[in-house]
């Protein structure tokens, strides 16, 4: 693209043209009425010389007019032969800038009884003054115009001054550093900037905030898909090699591939769920099944049970009453395998328990080294921010999210070396 000019240039342009213009028209205006203005006083002048002669020669017949050196009256009816050839066409009027015998000369002719009379008045002096009177006049305007494009100049760079330092602190914002956790872009601005600059700072860091929580939760988001696809994932690796591995029993065999099929189908509606949460989470509600948690409880801590392998961990199934919900199905098995997930990574040994009470509340108790309340509160707090964090508390903000647009609460108690109990209340069907 070609560069573009900048705003500065633009506004120094513009007004040198401005004052260029008003210089010019300013100019043209005071010729215009210098001449009318000149016009004026040799009509007055002569016309008053001329009608004192009248005068005169009324009163006075004898009366004679003797020229001056710079009046001259001329009777073109009598004496023809005293008029310069120059005079001698002019109409009645007055008449500027007549050159006669190397002078200039204002005329003014008139006819009167008969006669026409020519009274001529040298101007050639004043005309001369004239000129120099414009050319100081001249040079005064155009030294009077550089001191106001330099006045201007000064000017326009004082006011654009903070408007080029915000474009430059604009120019060095990263959109990269957005995306760093905690990451915060701002485009600060000096107490004497005015009033519309800060109402551009405001409003473009409100933007920059805006975007940086965009994609913190497109990031957590992320973070959650990737935290949510590892267990069906791992079911279709365990199946396959399981299925692998029993390929004389075609029952264990088609058990398996039912298993991997079964996964694969869940994994298609979780991602297409987690997108709608993403984009459109209002839309949840008309995914929803009816589920029968005594049913989908055992198949989820099947389904996490691998993760046990190479730890002196047992997962403990309680007592399952009868209790159906209406969710959809990926998002509660997400929902639940998050917490089962967290509890068998923070524990070593021992018995990690799940339970179902008959208001759907599900009951996940570890014998992990458990949490300090300050701990707590910061998973709280991230929580209620929605935004995760690797480490500890693996798909909170998920669960939080889900907590939000489906009516369900999740509560987290702990002692430090005695374990976690995170409990999940469902809604359950009406």
């Amino acid at each position: 693209m070609r560069p573009k000019s900048s705003l500065r240039r633009r506004i120094l342009l513009g007004l040198f043209g401005y004052a260029a213009l008003l210089s010019i028209a300013v100019a043209i205006q005071g010729v215009v009425v210098n001449e009318h203005a000149e016009q004026l006083v040799w009509q007055t002048l002569l016309q008053s010389e001329l009608d004192h002669f009248l005068e005169r020669s009324r009163i006075d017949p004898q009366y004679r007019w003797t020229d001056t050196d710079t009046v001259s009256l001329y009777d073109a009816s009598r004496e023809p032969q005293r008029v310069p050839a120059v005079l001698r066409a002019l109409p009645p009027g007055v008449h500027d800038d007549i050159p006669v015998n190397g002078s200039e000369r204002v005329v003014m002719v008139r006819d009167v009884d008969g006669h026409r009379l020519i009274l001529a008045l040298d101007i050639t002096e004043l005309e001369a003054r004239e000129f120099d009177m414009a050319l100081t006049v001249a040079g005064s305007a155009i030294t009077m115009i550089a001191l106001l494009g330099l006045l201007i100049a000064w000017g326009v760079n004082r006011l654009l001054q903070p408007l080029s330092n915000m474009a430059v602190r604009i120019g060095e914002l990263q959109p990269g550093d957005a995306g760093r956790p905690g990451a915060t872009q701002r485009v600060e601005m000096p107490e004497s900037a005015s009033a519309e600059l800060f109402v551009i700072a405001t409003a473009l860091n409100d933007y920059l905030e805006r975007n940086a929580r965009f994609v913190e939760r497109e990031r957590a988001f992320i973070d959650s898909t990737s935290h949510e696809l590892r267990t069906p994932i791992a079911v279709i690796v365990g199946a396959t090699e399981l299925g692998l591995e029993h390929t004389a029993e075609p029952e264990v065999v088609r058990n398996q591939l039912a298993r991997i099929q079964r996964t694969a189908r869940d994994v298609e509606q979780l991602i297409s769920l987690l997108l709608v949460l993403a984009k459109d989470p209002a839309r949840l509600a008309s995914s929803s099944d009816r589920l029968a948690l005594e049913q989908l409880l055992p198949e989820i801590v099947e389904d996490h049970r691998h993760l046990t392998r190479d730890k002196d961990l047992a997962l403990v199934l309680g007592p399952l009453p009868s209790c159906e919900i209406v969710a959809p199905l990926p998002i509660v098995q997400a929902a639940i395998g998050n917490l089962l997930r967290n509890a068998i990574e923070h524990s070593d040994r021992g018995e990690v328990s799940i339970a179902l009470r008959p208001d759907a509340t599900v009951v996940i108790q570890d014998p992990g080294h458990g949490m300090t309340p300050e701990e707590i509160s910061t998973i709280y707090a991230r929580i209620a921010r929605g935004s995760g964090r690797e480490g500890g508390g693996i798909g909170l903000d998920l669960i939080a999210r889900l907590c939000e647009h489906l009516g369900w609460t999740l509560d987290i108690a702990s002692d430090a070396q005695r374990g976690t109990t995170s409990t999940l209340k469902l809604r359950p069907r009406g």
